[in-house]
């Protein structure tokens, strides 16, 4: 069994298993001729049961074989034009080589001893996006494993930075198309049910900072504590902006954290033309970024940046083992006393909610190093031009009742028959048209609901699909929406 460990003796069988996956890969996404095979539960869940875990194959080739059919055949891919559904993005070359060297070598960020350069290599990426936010000299941060941790861990510190123990008397400000890992967080945090406070949107779906200052208002007139202020830079359903600097002003007032949600938004950091919509994110207290989204990294490659390193010390525990204290590292100088600057080691878990902690800054370093900032900006700024284009189609098609124009990739729309039907019925058809479309394999759509109505959602974030790919799957869902509709009327005639 010790010839399957990576060592020195094993490395020319390392190169030929992984480029025999390579291989498969490869073939796979160059013969991928959709988005989905439209396989069910029903279907694979016998597939992946047959196979006995406790009875090895022994061989490399076996095992691709047979992952050919319990993964690879009817993966959901994400690299197809035509899959248009969650923020999933198809990713860049320099990112899957820097996966598979950070696998291989196996590193662990959570202390130098465990990374070395790689230590170095994160904080260099985390001082970069921070001077490309603006939050100044004293700026710090980690990376994380995604959006839902870097919001809880900035929420963690707000809590902190409160600076009361009733927790009964904070809240928290988002508006109601913030992350569900706003009220979650509250939640695993210890504040009460009623701790996050909804503020509406307007019609292009941005939290109304009037009606967030009288919010806050009532807040200070209760005796509570407003502790944080969440903007959202992208929200999951709209890809819309909250007005950052109105936010901004409203929180140094009322003295509440600012953390601004820009996981899906932080594309635009790189982008040449559009880096003017995040005006104000500079004034954050924190700002959560998910390169996994717009930055076209593999998952997982998040970050939380906070503009005053010094709070990352609310998540800061030592252990002998690992980060002992300062003094316990410090030799004796003359009289005794231990040195208490020590070593100065930089261990990361002293910032990070996480111990052991994947090498993942290295995908953004690869892509970085490689293609540069510019080339990673003009990639989303191709998918934000083509959510305009997209915007055109619907807004011009009869068929379709879109949303919002959008701010950066995203569409919201919904099928409408010429005939007049109940809106329940139109709920169905644009619900059925959603699963009929997966079910085929043809593309892959998203689906939410927009006051209390079922609506589909495009989530462009893949350059190589067009104006022709989205003009296609519009026709696709309504003929499947109007086949289930003819097919109703018959019924109910019957």
């Amino acid at each position: 069994m010790r010839s399957h460990l990576l060592n020195d003796t094993t490395a020319e069988s390392y190169r030929r298993s992984v480029t025999e996956g390579v291989e498969r890969v490869a073939r796979k996404l160059a013969t991928t001729r959709g988005p989905f095979t439209g396989v069910t539960p029903a279907d694979l869940a016998p597939v992946v049961d047959a196979v006995d875990l406790d009875r090895p194959l022994g061989d490399t080739s076996a095992a691709l074989d047979e992952l050919e059919g319990v993964y690879l055949r009817d993966a959901v891919y994400f690299h197809h034009p035509r899959y248009l559904g969650h923020l999933n993005c198809p990713v860049v070359i320099p990112a899957v080589l820097g996966e598979a060297v950070l696998s291989a070598v196996n590193s662990s960020l959570d202390t130098w001893d465990q990374s070395a350069g790689g230590t170095l290599i994160e904080r260099k990426l985390i001082d970069w996006t921070a001077r490309r936010i603006g939050l100044g000299p004293l700026a710090d941060g980690v990376f994380t494993s995604g959006g839902t941790q870097s919001n809880l861990q900035a929420l963690l510190l707000a809590r902190e930075e409160a600076g009361t123990t009733d927790l009964t008397k904070l809240r928290i400000f988002s508006s109601e198309c913030s992350h569900f890992s706003v009220q979650k967080s509250a939640r695993l945090l210890g504040l009460g049910r009623d701790a996050v406070v909804s503020v509406p949107v307007d019609r292009n779906k941005r939290m109304q900072s009037v009606v967030l200052a009288a919010e806050l208002e009532a807040c200070r007139a209760e005796g509570l504590i407003p502790m944080a202020i969440v903007a959202t830079a992208g929200t999951t359903d709209f890809g819309s902006i909250d007005p950052l600097p109105e936010i901004a002003a409203l929180a140094a007032e009322y003295g509440a954290w600012m953390h601004v949600d820009a996981a899906y938004g932080c594309g635009l950091l790189a982008s040449p033309t559009r880096r003017h919509l995040l005006d104000g994110i500079e004034r954050a207290d924190s700002v959560t970024v998910d390169y996994h989204k717009s930055f076209f990294q593999p998952v997982s490659s998040s970050a939380v940046l906070v503009r005053d390193g010094a709070t990352l010390r609310h998540a800061t525990y030592h252990a002998d083992y690992l980060n002992p204290l300062p003094q316990a590292l410090g030799s004796a100088r003359a009289g005794g006393t231990p040195s208490t600057l020590a070593e100065q080691i930089p261990n990361q878990v002293d910032k990070s909610l996480q111990t052991t902690r994947r090498f993942d800054a290295l995908k953004l370093w690869m892509t970085l190093r490689v293609m540069g900032a510019d080339g990673v900006g003009e990639l989303f700024d191709e998918v934000c031009d083509l959510a305009r284009e997209g915007f055109e189609l619907l807004a011009s098609d009869p068929r379709y009742d879109v949303v919002v124009e959008p701010q950066l990739s995203t569409l919201v729309y919904r099928y409408v028959p010429e005939a007049v039907t109940s809106p329940a019925e139109i709920d169905r058809a644009n619900l059925h048209a959603r699963k009929a479309l997966f079910a085929s394999g043809e593309a892959v759509v998203a689906g939410t609901k927009v006051d209390g109505r079922q609506y589909l959602k495009f989530t462009l974030l893949n350059p190589e699909t067009t104006p022709a790919d989205i003009a296609a799957v519009l026709d696709l869902i309504a003929g499947h929406a109007e086949q289930y509709l003819g097919e109703t009327l018959v019924h109910a005639a019957s």
